[in-house]
């Protein structure tokens, strides 16, 4: 048995986004088979960035304060204190506080905590792939953020 006090946990920058910070419940748990990270989002912050997919992984968020948007290519759902949301493995989504107040969410992933990078995708068609609407999120050398088709591994300016 692991156990753990929240507070006692530094925060992370989340590597895609614009949040406050995260923290990985789940590797102060030594956790293995779920990802668990606790984010305090301020007003106009997103738990990510942007609106993405994992191919590998579902996702739920549950609010423990506060009101977060999440965005879909449907539209978008308000979820409120001690409500959650679930995205399927390849549904897109996005979350952000568009609220005046301070939000502060659970997001819990399965499989995880090491969830595959190659498989999270944005949804922005490749300009040579006919058939390629999502492209790849990579890593560059640099520890920057890139683009890149899945099909044909051509690189798109962000």
């Amino acid at each position: 048995m692991e156990h753990i006090d929240v507070d006692d946990i530094d925060t992370f920058p989340h590597p895609m986004g614009s949040t406050s910070g995260g923290q990985a419940l789940s590797d102060e748990l030594d956790a293995t088979n779920v990802a668990l990270n606790r984010y305090t989002l301020e007003p106009g912050e997103g738990s990510s960035g942007g609106l993405h997919t994992h191919l590998d992984q579902e996702e739920v968020f549950y609010v423990l304060s506060g009101t977060v948007t999440f965005q879909t290519v449907e539209g978008s759902v308000e979820v409120s204190e001690d409500e959650a949301v679930r995205f399927a493995p390849g549904d897109y989504h996005h979350g952000t506080n568009q609220s005046d107040d301070p939000a502060t969410v659970l997001a819990i992933g399965a499989p995880g905590p090491q969830h595959d990078w190659e498989q999270i995708r944005v949804p922005i068609p490749c300009p040579d792939c006919e058939d390629v609407d999502a492209l790849g999120i990579r890593f560059t050398d640099d520890g920057e953020t890139a683009l890149s088709c899945p099909e044909c591994g051509r690189d798109v300016e962000i």
